[in-house]
């Protein structure tokens, strides 16, 4: 079993990464926070499942334990594949994904390409009762900055980023970011973008 790949990143696309791991390329199918965050020449972390069937071996790759264990979780639902759990995980944070089964509410997973209604009720069921360790603890956020961040988030999935990509995005920016910007949708929301890179919303004005 391949648990976990510590190199350089050779090459990397909007769905999967090549790491070279003492001479060997492995390929690693990743959710898009992590593709996004992969840099050619510099080394990534990735905690890894391997997947056996009987034409193929393929390797997942997440950037924490949590999101592993998600993986896991989501795959041992009825109808749920590999790749249709790393498209819940591209799409929802871990905590997003706990709080959408505590609240018994599917429509967060009907959102994902490629997750009917039948297959998302079946993550809410099946899922019940083994995902609150994923679930967030409150954060102290001014309300007035949290309006911001919503924005920005909002606005970047308009451009077409998924919610995941444009949550973390938004709130890490308002993070590192001055007093005034993040008082500003628009200040913020080029900061963002600049972080982001042009791919999805570089043609966008602001």
């Amino acid at each position: 079993m391949i648990s976990s790949l510590h190199g350089v990143v050779l090459h990397a696309t909007s769905d999967q990464v090549i790491v070279d791991v003492g001479g060997v390329g492995f390929s690693v199918a990743v959710p898009a926070d992590v593709a996004h965050t992969a840099v050619v020449g510099e080394k990534i972390l990735l905690h890894t499942s391997l997947i056996v069937r009987e034409d193929a071996l393929s390797l997942f790759g997440f950037a924490d334990r949590g999101e592993l264990e998600i993986f896991g979780l989501l795959i041992s639902v009825t109808g749920v594949g590999p790749k249709s759990a790393l498209g819940v995980l591209s799409h929802l944070t871990t905590d997003q994904i706990a709080e959408a089964v505590t609240a018994e509410d599917d429509a967060p997973f009907r959102r994902v390409s490629g997750i009917g209604p039948k297959t998302a009720k079946l993550i809410v069921l099946q899922l019940a009762g083994k995902v609150q360790a994923f679930a967030a603890a409150p954060k102290r956020t001014p309300a007035g900055e949290t309006d911001v961040v919503t924005q920005v988030a909002a606005a970047l999935i308009g451009l077409g980023w998924s919610e995941k990509v444009a949550t973390e995005a938004a709130t890490q920016t308002a993070s590192e970011a001055s007093d005034a910007e993040r008082s500003s949708v628009s200040a913020l929301l080029r900061r963002t973008l600049a972080l982001l890179g042009p791919a999805q919303g570089g043609n966008a004005r602001v």
